[in-house]
């Protein structure tokens, strides 16, 4: 008998998260990523850094794309990393860090990426350089200033925590998008 009440319990806990988007966590997590992509976009570090890769990559082809994509991967557990390094130690990588640390365990990455979807500064290191083929890019950049795009919620068995990203286009002084920023959230702190 105490089989059945707790695969209740068990299945309880596990939609919790998706019960939380239902009830209005999916609006309370978009204000929030909105809202720090417009203060982590007025920040110099941040502003300066986006405009510099938005003119260092704009005129790359795919292949060269693909070409700095590869290098990351490869560099991803190696003993020398300077493609990675040179986004990891970035002021405005710092930055994302310090943003993380202040969450209070709300926010569990961020990725900032330029017009090309290439990364720029990141909280940590992600398993690709290029985020340019992928919906956190594609359903903002592309889609216009107002675009938010939400993956799947999904369970970090690592941190032991249900987690989604919301993405949304960094705006630039005239309103365009000059890039965008994946969150990473803790889909049970809001």
């Amino acid at each position: 008998m105490t089989a059945k009440p707790f695969r209740i319990l068990a299945l309880a806990a596990f939609l919790a998260p998706v019960v939380a988007l239902a009830e209005g966590g999916n609006a309370a997590m978009t204000s929030f990523v909105t809202k720090h992509a417009r203060e982590w976009a007025a920040d110099p570090v941040i502003s300066r850094a986006l405009a510099t890769a938005n003119r260092r990559h704009a005129d790359l082809t795919q292949a060269e794309i693909d070409d700095l994509d590869a290098a990351w991967q490869a560099e991803i557990g190696a003993a020398e990393t300077p493609v990675i390094d040179a986004v990891t130690e970035s002021e405005a990588s710092a930055i994302l860090r310090e943003a993380v640390a202040d969450a209070s365990g709300r926010i569990t990455e961020i990725i900032l990426m330029d017009t090309r979807g290439l990364n720029v500064a990141i909280s940590s290191v992600t398993s690709d350089y290029w985020q340019g083929d992928e919906a956190k890019f594609l359903k903002t950049v592309p889609a216009g200033p107002d675009a938010v795009h939400q993956s799947e919620i999904e369970f970090d068995e690592s941190m032991q925590i249900y987690h989604v990203q919301v993405s949304v286009p960094v705006l630039g002084a005239a309103g365009d998008p000059v890039g965008a920023v994946t969150v990473g959230l803790d889909v049970d702190a809001f």
